[in-house]
């Protein structure tokens, strides 16, 4: 695929029991910076999001942050960022976060960052976005997520290849390098129509 120039990732707005999640949030801003790619994010000031912000900018990268009016009011963005986006709803949100970006990374986080990256996979799905969906499995924090995926696949509601599709590393750096180096290919179709049809 084309160069990439900027990566959203999706994390927790909480810093989690584990000092490993906020290191690997900064280590994921650190890098990103360093191979002079931009970050779109939540926009957020706090938790993991504030952390790999912290990583970017520290590291004489570019930030652009995505928040919701309600959100920004209520004082979690961040006033230190490259740039910074307001939008009214979270559907316009993530919208204009796939739309600023080459591809996404998910570090570990709550519904809201498993909601972001099932949508984005869906659209993949759909055929309606052909960027790459990198997971960074921190402390095998998304194991049990991914093994419930293979029982989905297992019985019948995913195809395999469909899965395969999402890039799993525990090593940040391991993980951006197959990100750049991905080639997205998409099915020619994503179910078997006549199969499920129930007469």
């Amino acid at each position: 695929m084309g160069e990439m120039k900027r990566i959203c990732v999706f994390c927790g707005s909480s810093k989690g029991n584990d000092p490993e999640y906020l290191d690997a949030a900064y280590e994921i801003g650190k890098i990103l910076a360093g191979k002079n790619i931009e970050m779109v994010y939540g926009g957020g000031n706090v938790g993991l999001m504030g952390m790999a912000a912290k990583g970017v900018l520290e590291n004489n990268g570019k930030v652009t942050g995505v928040i919701t009016e309600k959100l920004n009011g209520m004082e979690v963005g961040h006033s230190g960022l490259t740039e910074m986006k307001v939008t009214g709803s979270m559907h316009e949100r993530k919208s204009l976060m796939n739309k600023l970006s080459d591809g996404f990374i998910v570090l570990p986080g709550g519904i809201g960052t498993i909601e972001e990256t099932f949508e984005m996979f869906t659209w993949y799905q759909l055929g309606d976005i052909e960027k790459p969906i990198g997971i960074l499995n921190v402390k095998g924090f998304y194991s049990g997520l991914l093994d419930f995926l293979g029982l989905v696949v297992s019985e019948g509601f995913l195809r395999r290849e469909h899965l395969e599709y999402l890039i799993v590393e525990s090593d940040v750096e391991k993980l951006i390098e197959r990100i750049l180096g991905s080639e997205i290919k998409h099915l020619e179709k994503w179910f078997d129509r006549d199969k499920n049809i129930i007469k």
